[in-house]
């Protein structure tokens, strides 16, 4: 470093005034200049009728590849530089007191060294101490993200790319080049399931298909088949109806000689009549069990509509007490004629067959739906299956205690319409002289299931569960 009282070096004939490619170089400092007086400008670096040559923007380096410029004189735009870039300026040397400025020899052949192609002249830079320094941080664009998938690459790959130096004062924006020789990319096909999963959602690749009654009813016949309780009370069932009527085909055929004008078919009613017990209890665990251990909550998250879910349960335990009832019946049925038949004065019609088999089936099929109706009112298991016991048994036996003459209506019109009756009507054993007769015990039941679950229906969009 050299004192500002020394002159400048003269530059030696090798010296060309520019450094290397791409970079121009820097401008040569003058000499100070006596206070008072403006630097003037070189001869070497003004000629006559040649306009300078207007800024054009530098072609974009190698990806990665960094630049050192020196930058141009205060007071003119400088072009954007890309992202992190800095540059070194050397600053003019300040004038001497009483010394006055000389123009500095051209470096070769008196020819004061032309400017670069496609770059302007290079403007003195204003009076600084010689050989000062100033490192300059250059304004940073705005950032953009990186693109994961670039043209022609593969995923995942990153590329990073130097931008040209635009000519604008404002902070250029960096844009993708495209390469030209490359064909375009077609665009990515959308997954099949994006519209279960929702825009910008994680896809699963598990299967996704839209659930309907189908799916409900193969859960619920899952669900029905594989707990204990409907096998144990489905069991209890078919032993009761089938061991009471034998039983009762036993002792008749064994204590009586004529059955009169009673149909063989007649006496399936009493052990009917204590396998309702089990097949209600059933009904009501179909449901409420669900609501007593929480599994509810996972049935709904899975099939969020509540009225599937119970048109399911009550498809699937209609068809199964149905079906069930209906070997039974047929069991006891032939059981039954085939130990009675020689004491009938006539046998039994196809009406009557059909009506003491599939006509009790659907009659026992119907009560077990009333009985899953009350436990999705009710969703208690205890007190539902009390409550459908009661509804089963307790009118008949209040009507076996009124024996006063004041309550002989009531006694009547229960004796009538308690569904063990109903049940004896369907066997065409009817306890009184009035009431319901053939086929209207059937309509009564059925009548009673729908309003009891029309109701369940109407409650469950109202709860929280």
């Amino acid at each position: 470093m050299t004192s500002p009282q020394q002159p400048q070096p003269e530059p030696g004939p090798h010296d060309t005034g520019a450094q290397e490619q791409p970079a121009p170089a820097a401008p040569p400092m003058p000499p100070a200049a006596p206070q008072g007086m403006p630097p003037q400008t070189p001869p070497a670096q003004q000629q006559p009728g040649q306009q300078p040559a207007p800024e054009q923007p530098a072609p974009a380096k190698e990806a990665g590849t960094m630049m050192l410029q020196a930058q141009a004189a205060p007071g003119q735009p400088a072009p954007a530089k890309e992202a992190g870039t800095m540059m070194l300026q050397a600053q003019g040397q300040p004038p001497a007191q009483g010394q006055a400025p000389q123009a500095q020899a051209p470096a070769q052949g008196g020819q004061a060294p032309a400017p670069a192609q496609g770059q302007a002249p290079a403007q003195p830079a204003p009076a600084r101490e010689a050989g000062t320094m100033m490192l300059q941080a250059q304004q940073y664009p705005e950032p953009q993200p990186l693109a994961a998938h670039g043209p022609g690459k593969e995923a995942g790959t990153m590329m990073l790319q130097a931008q040209a130096p635009a000519q604008a004062q404002a902070p250029a924006q960096p844009q993708a080049q495209q390469p030209q020789n490359q064909p375009q990319q077609p665009p990515a096909q959308p997954h099949p399931q994006q519209s279960f999963a929702g825009a910008g959602g994680y896809v699963s690749s598990i299967p996704v298909r839209p659930t309907h009654l189908g799916h409900a009813l193969l859960s619920e016949w899952t669900k029905i088949r594989s707990v204990r309780s409907t096998m144990w009370t489905l069991g209890v069932m078919v032993l009761l109806t089938v061991g009471i009527g034998l039983l009762t085909g036993a002792v008749i055929a064994g204590h009586s000689d004529s059955l009169g004008p009673e149909s063989p078919l007649n006496y399936g009613t009493f052990g009917m009549m204590m396998g309702l017990i089990p097949l209600i209890t059933l009904g009501v665990l179909v449901i409420s069990s669900e609501y007593s251990t929480g599994m509810i909550r996972t049935t709904l998250t899975a099939s969020p509509a509540r009225a599937r879910v119970l048109t399911a349960k009550a498809i699937v335990f209609f068809a199964l007490s149905f079906v069930v009832t209906l070997v039974t019946t047929t069991v006891v049925a032939v059981a039954q004629y085939s130990m009675l038949s020689d004491m009938a004065k006539s046998a039994p019609t196809g009406a009557e067959w059909f009506k003491g088999t599939v006509g009790v089936s659907l009659f026992t099929a119907m009560i077990g739906l009333l009985s899953l109706a009350v436990g999705a009112l009710l969703r208690h298991s205890a007190g539902a299956i009390t409550l459908m016991v009661g509804v089963y048994l307790l009118p008949l036996v209040l009507a076996i205690f009124m024996q006063a003459e004041s309550l002989k209506d009531i006694q009547t019109w229960l004796l009538e319409y308690a569904l063990p009756s109903q049940l004896n009507v369907m066997y065409d054993v009817a306890l009184t002289s009035s009431g319901p007769s053939g086929w209207e015990p059937l309509w009564i039941v059925t009548g009673l299931a729908a309003v009891t679950l029309g109701s369940a229906y109407a409650v469950i969009h109202k709860r929280d569960v």
